[in-house]
């Protein structure tokens, strides 16, 4: 599978989510979306990186962008993070790696030694026709959110 291409249509997606619905990428025509990869949820990474889209959320509005989160945890593991977190945008349910793979962000990672396939860090935004328009890979945290939001304002 190729990657997907700045300037080209995202990969079309229909998934579980957080709020007992199925999401799709039609849901947000018209808007700018920012879909974010993380590889778990409530752990300190991901936390933090969900509480810096949280905070930032009613700017993101302001310039007509929606957030979903994504990783391969379960609805029910979605539903406690987004409450305990109080995020204001849903958390899409992955487990097959749908999603995952058509971005292109289950990497080879190492951890304490071990070799194991999973979630690279990665946010992509997508505008109001659909088409890709910029992607991060192998974030850092800190900042990350701001950025994200830099280039969704200038669309």
């Amino acid at each position: 599978m190729s990657k997907p291409q700045i300037g080209k249509p995202a990969p079309a997606f229909e998934l579980p989510a957080t709020g007992d619905k199925k999401i799709s990428q039609q849901d947000y025509k018209g808007k700018h979306l920012v879909i974010y990869f993380y590889p778990k949820d409530s752990t300190p990474g991901c936390t933090t990186e969900g509480q810096n889209f949280r905070d930032l959320y009613p700017e993101f509005q302001k310039a007509n962008t929606e957030i979903i989160g994504v990783s391969r945890d379960s609805v029910r593991s979605h539903e406690n993070f987004k409450a305990k977190q109080s995020f204001p945008f849903d958390l899409v349910s992955d487990p097959d790696e749908m999603l995952c793979k058509a971005y292109d962000v289950i990497k080879l990672k190492k951890l304490y030694g071990r070799e194991y396939m999973g979630v690279e860090r990665s946010t992509f935004l997508i505008d109001s026709s659909g088409k890709l328009r910029e992607e991060w890979r192998k974030i850092k945290v800190k900042g990350h959110a701001e950025a994200v939001l830099e280039a969704a304002q200038a669309l």
